[in-house]
């Protein structure tokens, strides 16, 4: 495997894991407050709408889109989508947005799934099956954009897949083990770094694919080839410093 490969896997797995713990504690919450057959049965029937989506989704991009325009397209996607990211992981760490914490989301969940009238339909509680499988779509949906992006950008949806599914499976352990929400996992630091990996990815595909404009419509190359992908990491990481040293002097005014 390819230095570019590793962090393709590497990518696709930390962003995943993220979305899974996030998912993992919204499906904790339903079950344990309104029954594990209702949450389990929304999380398969997302699952299953998750797979006809990433199967569409995927043959259309793959099928009607050139090479060049494909890295275009889902390059400034993949950028927009590692901003923002990055822009929350830049806000938290400068305290201007508060931290993230699964286990005040579960409590939250937890609250609302207690306050919630009861209702059943074909043996299946509405309210746990409707937000079990609202939170695993949403949720999902972020993870197959990354992998499709990720993938057919790389030419390698195998490396982006098994880097997801390594985050799946290692979430799904955890929580059968522990049985609670994954509050332990450095989840804003993790945030922070896919950000930074998503924004390094998407900005040097999207200016590959800037030779869809040129005559011959060919992809462009980067100046040392992948290893530009690291150079666009350190520019990332160093601006995203600033930003963080810079912005609590505006504090007064931002809350102002």
């Amino acid at each position: 495997m390819t230095g570019a490969t590793w962090g393709l896997v590497a990518s696709t797995f930390a962003a995943s894991f993220v979305e899974f713990v996030e998912a993992l504690t919204i499906v904790l919450a339903m079950g344990v407050t309104r029954g594990w057959r209702s949450a389990l049965t929304g999380t398969v029937a997302a699952l299953v709408a998750l797979t006809a989506f990433t199967a569409a989704a995927g043959y259309a991009l793959s099928s009607w889109l050139p090479e060049s325009l494909l890295q275009l397209v889902v390059g400034t996607l993949l950028l927009i989508f590692g901003l923002q990211w990055l822009r929350k992981a830049v806000l938290r760490s400068s305290g201007l947005k508060a931290m993230h914490d699964e286990e005040e989301e579960f409590a939250s969940q937890t609250a609302a799934a207690r306050q919630a009238a009861r209702r059943s339909r074909f043996g299946v509680d509405t309210f746990a099956f409707v937000v079990a499988f609202k939170g695993v779509f949403l949720e999902g949906v972020e993870v197959v954009f990354v992998v499709i992006t990720f993938g057919l950008s790389a030419g390698n949806m195998p490396a982006a897949v098994g880097g997801a599914a390594s985050a799946g499976v290692l979430v799904l352990l955890a929580g059968l083990i522990l049985h609670r929400p994954l509050a332990a996992i450095p989840e804003n630091a993790l945030k922070y770094g896919v950000g930074l990996l998503l924004a390094s990815f998407g900005a040097y595909w999207a200016v590959e694919g800037l030779g869809v404009f040129t005559e011959s419509g060919e992809s462009l190359e980067w100046p040392g080839g992948d290893w530009a992908i690291l150079a666009l990491l350190a520019c990332w990481l160093l601006i995203s410093r600033v930003l963080i040293g810079f912005l609590p002097r505006l504090k007064p005014e931002v809350a102002r």
